[in-house]
């Protein structure tokens, strides 16, 4: 009898603990699939999220970066011997909806977040993926709030900032130059940054602390730059940083062109469109400029791996553009972390092995994390010949 009555209270404390598993579940398939298949499923396969724009007004910067992403996923599909399955979560080019979809991703126990394109939107999912101890890699995200405030997040793109460097070192190393001028808008943030980092950078290559002969300002919205470029004139350099809008800088080099300077305008990688060929004709011939990428400049295996792949699927006479190398390369760095950290599901050591990437040889260059997880890398430097874009370098990160 005492047997039975133990038979019972077991029995009876097995059904409340089955009730309880049970009543968030509406099925047994949906309790099977939470309680007994979730262990499985980590140990067979290696999951990598895609928290991207792939609907609403963003949505075709999102497709090319999947692209890479994609691509790079068809060669390599496997991580520490497991298959890797891509989870896709579409935040809509919406910051409300992008709460929900990385929300989405931690519940799905991804390994490694993909994206997002727009600051704004990784911004906004760097803080699930922190809470949830998930690394994560922005593609072409270039705000440096998107890593400087989390621990768990990187980038591929090297911050607009860091432009200034490679253009310094370029100026110095490869033009020989030892002064320069800077012809900025005052109001832009942006201008001032990479203004900064092209000073800091020319001063420590010179050992001059007037390395920069002269800074110019000016108003936007300004529509004659006459006055400002006689003082450029004056200071006697030839070489000038053009932190400013793509419409400014055309407006300037024209005047330049004009007034009869005979100046070279260093600028960045917003001048890499055709917008700024047509519009600028005769007068930004001879401009340079740093940009991510360039397909007819090998600078690694994986560069041709890449470039390979991409053209056996898009076609021979496909270029690739930057978004989806860089997309590429955030995949290929997601895999080498999982590999080298011998996990898919503790994030803090695959953070680590990130965060401790060096010389990765990416599709896009080489890249080496910094502390706040932005890479110091391959830097392409271009001019415009004849109306088209043309590398004459490339800037390898050896500064540091």
């Amino acid at each position: 009898m005492q047997k039975k009555l133990k038979k019972s209270a077991a029995f009876v404390m097995l059904v409340a603990v089955l009730a309880a598993l049970l009543s968030g579940c509406t099925t047994l398939d949906n309790f099977t699939s939470a309680f007994l298949k979730s262990d499985a499923d980590d140990a067979s396969v290696v999951r990598i999220g895609v928290f991207e724009p792939l609907s609403g007004k963003d949505k075709e910067h999102g497709e090319l970066e999947l692209q890479g992403i994609e691509l790079a996923h068809e060669l390599y599909p496997e991580a520490i011997g497991k298959k890797v399955e891509l989870v896709y979560a579409d935040n809509k080019s919406d910051v409300d909806v992008a709460a929900s979809a990385a929300q989405d991703l931690v519940d799905k126990k991804v390994s490694v977040v993909l994206g997002s394109y727009g600051s704004t939107l990784s911004l906004v999912g760097g803080e699930y993926f922190t809470k949830a101890k998930i690394p994560a890699i922005t593609i072409t995200s270039a705000n440096p709030l998107v890593t400087s405030s989390s621990d768990y997040y990187f980038r591929t793109c090297f911050v607009e900032s860091f432009q200034g460097v490679a253009l310094a070192k370029y100026a110095v190393e490869q033009m020989g130059t030892s002064k320069a001028a800077i012809f900025r808008d005052a109001d832009d943030d942006y201008a001032a940054a990479v203004s900064q980092t092209f000073s800091d950078k020319m001063v420590q290559l010179t050992a001059d602390e007037n390395a920069i002969a002269k800074v110019v300002d000016y108003k936007s919205k300004q529509k004659d730059f006459k006055k400002q470029l006689q003082e450029v004139r004056d200071s006697g350099v030839t070489v000038v940083l053009l932190a400013s809008e793509t419409g400014d800088a055309i407006e300037i080099m024209k005047q330049a062109k004009e007034m009869g300077l005979q100046l070279v305008f260093l600028g960045t990688d917003s001048w890499e469109n055709g917008d700024f060929l047509k519009k600028g004709g005769t007068a930004v011939e001879g401009a340079v400029f740093s940009t991510y990428f360039d397909p007819e400049a090998a600078i690694t295996q994986n560069t041709e791996v890449f470039l390979k792949a991409y053209r056996e699927k898009y076609g021979e006479d496909a270029k690739p553009p930057s978004e989806a190398a860089l997309g590429f390369d955030a995949y290929m760095l997601a895999i080498n972390a999982i590999n080298t950290a011998g996990t898919s599901i503790k994030g803090e050591a695959i953070r680590d092995q990130l965060a401790a990437t060096k010389n990765f040889p990416g599709a896009s260059g080489n890249i080496t994390f910094d502390e706040n997880g932005d890479p110091i890398k391959s830097v392409v430097i271009k001019t415009i010949i004849n109306g088209e874009f043309v590398h004459i370098y490339t800037v390898e990160p050896s500064w540091r």
